[in-house]
Order: C-alpha cells, then structure tokens, then sequence
C-alpha cells in the first residue's frame, strides 16, 4: 500500500516508493528514535568530527565545512529534548539529516560523504557506554572503600561464620566483609577492560570495508577523544562481544552488592540481630506499625535479578549472523539501561555497608554457641597428639552429640564443662583419643588394643571471645589403631 511520504523522506525519489506504515514507524522508527537522548551528543560530536576531517582532507569545500560546522555546534547545544526528532523519518541520524537539509540545502549532504548511518551511530553509543562504565566504576570504587572500612572497624569483632546458614567456624566480622571487597576490586578490572573495548573509534570505517574518502582514522580517533582507532573496520563496526563484556560487568557489579544484601536481611531479622540498616534505607509498613522493613536490600536483590535478566537477554539477541542490524536494534537502550540500574544498584549496596550498625555483644555471644570450635578441636588433637584428622574429626563428633543429647550448655564457656564428660562418654564407649580402641564396643565386635600409655587427653574449650580450642591431658605417644578397627 502506497503511503505519502514525509517531506525530504530518504529513498522516496529512489526505491522507497511509499511513506512508512504506521506499524513500521511504531514497532521499528519509535524504537530506534527513542535512544536519541542517548546518542544525542555522541551523534553531535561525530558529525562535527567527520566535518573537520573531510575539510581538512579539501574533499569539502572551505566555505560549505564551516556553515556545515556552525550549524552542527547549534545543534549539540540545543538538549535532545528541544531537537526536532520525528519517529517518522526513522532513527535519531534521519531525523537529523532531515533538520540540517531544511536548514542548509544541499550544503548537509557532506555530512554523509564516506560514512553510514550506523558508523555515526556506533560512535555516538560508544561514546555515551564509556561515560556509563566510569559512573560504574566510580560506585564499585565507593561499594569498596565502603567495605574496607567497615572491614577495618570490625577486624576485631569476633563472629561465628557460617556455611549453608549453619554455624561453622569462629571467624571476625571484618574478614567476612573482607571477602566482598576482594570481588568488588576484580569488578573494576573487568570494568576497565569493557571500557578499553568501548574506547577504540570506530570514525572512518564506512559500511563495513572503509571508504574511498581519504579520511586520516587516527586524526578521527583523536578529534573524538577515543585511545586508538579500532584495528579491524568490520569489527569495529558489528562486533558486539564488547556490548555482553558491559553487561555482565554490570550483572557482577551488582550480583556481589546482592549477595552482601541478601546476608544482611537475614542478619538484621529479629532472629539473629547481628546488625541494623540505617533508618534512611528501611520503609515502614503500611499496616503493622511496629515493622521496619530493610527496603533498600529488597531493591537491590530486585536490581540484580533484573541485570541477571538483562544479560541474558542480551547474549540471545545477539545471536545472528554477523553484520545484521536486529542484534543492535535493542542494544543500544538495553546496555546503557543495564550499566545505568548497575550504577544505581552499586551506590545503593554502598550506602547501605557505609552506614551499618553492627552488633559487637550479639555477634560475639553467638560465636560462642553451637560448638563452633569444634574443628580447631579436632585440628589441634592432631597437631599435638600426631591423631589422623578423621579419628579425631570423629571423637570430636560423639563428643559433641554426647553433649547436646545431655542437654550440655552449648555455649563455648560452658563447653568447657559439657565436653569433658561428653569427650570421657566417648572414650568409654568405643575409641580413645590416641586412636586405640578401649572396652568392647557397646553393640559387640572385636576389640582392638588397649593404649599402652595407659591415658588419653582431656578435650576441653577456652571461654569467649576467641572461641579457640584446645587439648588438655597426660602427655602420652599416639598409638595406631589395631588392624581391622576402625580409627
């Protein structure tokens, strides 16, 4: 169906016999269009460099480069909002080519001498995707200095660490925190290295093979403030590898923030009160006025799904052949959106590290519970008694069960106490501490040999904080289990 075409639509004296179908302009112009805020000063600034670079080339005379140039300077200072941008041209780059024909005649059509639309394009995105990596480098920077210092402040704060949400070893505060500022500094490096993909000009690479115009690539690259010209034209064109190392840069950026923040929701629950958000990032419910809900660690969880969602996206679009525009066609919103949520994310996952308040006293007495040194227990009966680790891993064990199945204080201080009677039980029962087998074992079998020192060490705890174990008893060779008795 033939359509009336727009005044000065490309292609409308040529091929494109018919305006655009009001389908077309919605789904596929709108689309493009609606990253010219995006591109907006990008475009601006590689117009005014292809300029310079034509004239200084004489392929453009004097005369037309500088009414070309004096237009092209009011147009980068007039806001993207204020620019005459119409859906029904097609993208950002016709709806500007149209605005500078109006204005300048034929004189704009140097602007397109040597160049496509998409190398303009691809200058402008990359030139708004470094401005976005260094915001999201400047937050990770700030997530980081956040952790380190709360890190610092808390090196001495005792712990009980854990693995699967279950106590596991005494630790300090500092040194969990510690461990998200290791991943937050290797999320800078992999920002620098998408930002260095992003700083090669693709300025003068034509369609795909470069043009017949003698335009200097270098002087190109340097007029746009870029480190270098990107080595190969094709790529530096279509290849969309650098879009996906953005993306998931981001994606970690955030997925660390969130892990951080899923902790703390559980940690600041009345169920352990480990630590408390600061009020400017929680939000009250609306019904039951005694809650004060941690909202902001909700929106980071929620931001880092998205970014999770937003890569994978991306990865899928971008499998096509090569040198196609329907894996860019969303990219450019997609990639600069995703590092912008990042950005937000990371800011937020630092503000709430900066102004936490951690519970010294309730992370303390909670290192003290639950056995949490046992391992150490183990680990120095072996260090001092020469034990394999598995025996003692397992006198440990049934000491530990002993205890608790006597409703033994499972407090470190009182483990001191509750263990010897429960360490003796288990020597009673089936094993020594040096590995040789005692009495028959209580469900029968064959007994191994009897200790030849005649005596095994006392297990016993320090007190909190340190929640450190040791081994106290007669001093005594470590004798092997017999053949055939388990160890």
């Amino acid at each position: 169906m033939n359509r009336p075409a727009p005044e000065g639509y490309l292609g409308a004296e040529a091929r494109i016999a018919s305006g655009p179908a009001p389908e077309l302009v919605a789904a596929g112009y709108a689309l493009e269009l609606a990253d010219a805020p995006l591109l907006h000063r990008g475009l601006g600034l590689a117009d005014l460099a292809h300029v310079i670079a034509l004239a200084e080339a004489d392929v453009i005379p004097a005369s037309d480069a500088g009414a070309l140039l004096a237009e092209l300077l009011d147009v980068l200072d007039t806001p993207a909002e204020a620019f005459p941008y119409d859906p029904v041209y097609g993208d950002a780059y016709n709806s500007r080519e149209r605005e500078l024909e109006r204005r300048l005649g034929s004189v704009a059509g140097w602007l397109h001498t040597g160049r496509t639309r998409r190398e303009a394009g691809r200058i402008g995105f990359r030139i708004a995707l470094r401005e976005r990596l260094l915001d999201l480098h400047a937050a990770v920077g700030r997530f980081l200095a956040a952790v380190a210092r709360q890190a610092e402040a808390h090196a001495g704060s005792v712990w009980a660490d854990t693995t699967y949400l279950q106590p596991a070893q005494p630790s300090s505060f500092g040194h969990y925190l510690g461990g998200f500022g290791e991943e937050a500094a290797r999320h800078l490096h992999r920002i620098e290295a998408a930002y260095r993909w992003a700083d090669r000009s693709p300025a003068g690479v034509g369609g795909v093979g470069g043009s017949r115009m003698p335009m200097d690539r270098e002087r190109l690259a340097d007029l746009l403030g870029f480190a270098a010209p990107g080595a190969h034209t094709r790529d530096a064109m279509w290849a969309v590898d650098g879009l996906v190392d953005a993306v998931v840069a981001a994606a970690q950026a955030a997925v660390t923030v969130d892990r951080l923040a899923e902790d703390l929701e559980i940690f600041a629950s009345p169920n352990f009160g480990y630590v408390t958000l600061d009020a400017s990032l929680c939000r009250a419910s609306v019904l039951m006025p005694q809650k004060r809900n941690p909202y902001a660690l909700a929106v980071i969880r929620a931001g880092a799904g998205t970014l999770i969602g937003r890569a994978t996206g991306l990865l899928v679009t971008q499998r096509t052949p090569s040198a196609r525009t329907d894996n860019w066609l969303h990219a450019y919103g997609e990639v600069a959106g995703a590092l912008e949520l990042a950005q937000r994310v990371v800011a937020l996952g630092a503000a709430v590290t900066a102004t936490l308040t951690v519970h010294r006293d309730v992370l303390a007495a909670a290192a003290g519970a639950h056995f949490t040194g046992a391992a150490d227990l183990a680990e120095e009966l072996v260090l001092r008694y020469g034990l394999d680790y598995r025996s003692a891993y397992r006198v440990v064990g049934r000491a530990v069960a002993t205890a608790i199945g006597a409703g033994r204080a499972e407090r470190t201080g009182a483990g001191t106490r509750a263990l010897r009677p429960a360490a003796a039980a288990a020597h009673r029962g089936d094993r020594v501490v040096c590995g040789a087998t005692g009495p028959r074992p209580a469900g029968g079998g064959t007994p191994g040999h009897a200790c030849p020192e005649g005596g095994c060490p006392t297990v016993s705890m320090t007190a909190a904080p340190t929640a450190a174990m040791t081994v106290r008893g007669r001093p005594g060779r470590c004798c092997r289990p017999a053949a055939g008795t388990a160890g």
